[in-house]
């Protein structure tokens, strides 16, 4: 019997997500865009707002959907898991109160205090601006500020990092968050955790290192992440034995705290010289960090959604043994001034070995054009990093102009700087 799949969500996350199931089930997609990669693999493709629960829901009635996978934060917020499951539709993802791990920051440390959850910094909430300012003021130390709800990954600043503590109170006083959360600045490297989660079971992939910043060598402001990498292993060159362990103790943590909780759940870490702590949860998949473990996923990512809907054990999970790297082409002056309107040069062909992914896209009769958000990203593989990153860097060389890449990422000098990074941090 043929399974039939609705995903939510257009962008680059959820091309790799229809690429990892197409070929085992009927495809359908619905999103607020059209991709034309998803809208290829997709058996039908129906443009709805992700965050319309109700429609959604119709909609995978429709097509006949047994399961669905939710790409995005914002449907996850707007319950559209918990409309998929009251219409008798299997969501693989949160419902809505589970998702608050991720929409509400003041929930996810308030969570972690009360079930003594490992890797939790020191923070504080507030719903007034001016306490907030005056909390700065008082710390003994650098904090990050971040608003309570979504932001796509843009909205927080770090104190002694991107901003003075003069500028991050000018920041709180200018904006119109209702509450905020102040933690401790984590001082380290950051990698995240993907792990595949339902029935009180977790299984979890290769350790992913994002780069939010904008430009080259960590510069300019933070952006939905620019590309990131993973090693051959589980682990990444900057980890000590332990430390990848050592995070999914944390994720097992959240599991047995949520025994309910189906779905991605995603954990972003600050490797410091006491071990990870956590930065923030996600309740799906990261994007770019989809793009670099599901390729290399070699278990069948449907067998992971048939086990999580039929109360079966999930499987354990198989992985190729390769390196990725994956880096993001933008709009000429994204995230605070971007250039829309650039023809989009590459294609399934141009970039050979390396696998493409669209995210956001315009597509017109003549031919693909840049939005104003990311574009698409291209990720090479390999027997190590280096390999994997000269993949990803040939398959780029036809992007043409008015886009931006962060040609650094997964470098050997910017793997060499985390490593020797780390080793000052634990001296």
């Amino acid at each position: 019997m043929t399974e039939t799949v609705l995903l939510v969500g257009g962008g680059g996350r959820e091309h790799a997500i229809a690429r990892a199931v197409a070929d085992n089930c009927a495809l359908y997609a619905c999103a607020s865009n059209r991709n034309p990669g998803i809208r290829r693999l997709a058996d039908g493709f129906e443009t709805i707002d992700e965050t319309d629960a109700e429609a959604v829901a119709d909609y995978a009635t429709a097509v006949g959907a047994d399961l669905a996978v939710i790409g995005p934060e914002s449907a996850l917020a707007a319950g559209v898991a918990d409309a998929l499951d009251e219409a008798g539709v299997y969501a693989f993802g949160p419902r809505a109160e589970e998702a608050r791990l991720e929409t509400d920051k003041a929930f996810q440390r308030e969570f972690m205090d009360e079930n003594a959850i490992p890797g939790c910094p020191d923070y504080a909430v507030f719903d007034d601006i001016e306490a907030a300012c005056d909390y700065i003021d008082a710390y003994d130390g650098d904090l990050a500020v971040k608003p309570v709800g979504l932001t796509g990954g843009k909205g927080v600043k770090v104190i002694g990092d991107q901003v003075t503590a003069e500028e991050a109170k000018a920041y709180l006083r200018d904006s119109d968050y209702d509450r905020v959360v102040l933690e401790e600045r984590l001082v380290g490297e950051e990698f995240t955790v993907q792990a595949f989660v339902a029935n009180g079971e977790i299984r979890t992939t290769p350790a992913v290192q994002d780069h939010k910043r904008a430009y080259e060598g960590d510069e300019g402001p933070n952006t939905g992440g620019m590309g990131s990498y993973t090693d051959t292993g589980l682990s990444l060159p900057f980890m000590a034995e332990g430390d990848y362990d050592a995070a999914v103790d944390v994720l097992e943590a959240v599991v047995d705290a949520l025994p309910d909780y189906k779905g991605v759940l995603y954990g972003q870490f600050m490797l410091t010289d006491a071990g990870p702590k956590v930065v923030e949860f996600n309740a799906r998949f990261g994007d770019p960090e989809a793009m670099n473990t599901l390729p290399v996923l070699e278990t069948p990512f449907l067998d992971v959604l048939t086990a999580a809907r039929d109360d079966d054990a999930l499987p354990e999970l198989a992985f190729s043994g390769e390196a990725t790297v994956c880096k993001y082409a933008v709009p000429d002056g994204y995230p605070t001034d971007p250039d829309a309107g650039a023809e989009v040069a590459v294609d399934e062909e141009s970039v050979g070995d390396a696998l493409l992914y669209y995210a956001s896209v315009d597509e017109r009769e003549d031919g693909l054009y840049t939005t104003t958000s990311r574009s698409f990203a291209v990720v090479g593989r390999g027997d190590s990093i280096a390999a994997a990153e000269a993949e990803a860097e040939d398959a780029l060389a036809a992007a043409g102009d008015r886009v931006r890449i962060r040609h650094d990422i997964g470098t050997a000098d910017l793997v060499e700087r985390r490593i020797e990074h780390m080793a000052e941090l634990r001296e």
